[in-house]
């Protein structure tokens, strides 16, 4: 799953794959330009039961060597950035509002997770009806 920061979705997307679908997946998220992961996104997570503090934010660059079956972009300046190097592997686009964009002027924090959850949860309708989509493209 890649994104721009590897800090939020592409981090939410990588914990449900796994967590939803470990007989099917391993997934691994990065970004186009990494920085730190949100810890909203952790707070969020966890609330769920999906884990995510362990995570880390990585490069495009740290996967250039793996070949992946499927390479889903999740935000749209990651899908114009997306690394040519890619080769082979499917590619899927589907783009999620980004909750630290959307909670900027919260003015409480309860309403800035309200953001989070509710892409948390559009993520994980996404990753359930993952298998269904790559039929349909197939």
């Amino acid at each position: 799953f890649l994104c721009t920061g590897n800090s939020c979705r592409s981090q939410m997307a990588e914990g449900w794959a796994n967590t939803m679908l470990p007989q099917k997946f391993q997934a691994f998220s990065a970004g186009t330009n990494p920085g730190d992961i949100d810890p909203r996104a952790i707070k969020v997570m966890d609330e769920v039961g999906v884990d995510i503090s362990g995570h880390r934010s990585k490069s495009v660059s740290e996967f250039k060597d793996i070949d992946f079956d499927l390479v889903v972009t999740v935000c749209d300046k990651a899908r114009e950035s997306c690394p040519l190097w890619l080769g082979k592997s499917q590619k899927l686009h589907q783009s999620f509002e980004d909750p630290p964009f959307l909670a900027k002027d919260a003015k409480t924090e309860e309403e800035a997770l309200k953001h989070y959850r509710r892409v948390r949860d559009e993520i994980k309708e996404f990753i359930m009806k993952l298998f269904d989509i790559l039929k349909k493209q197939a």
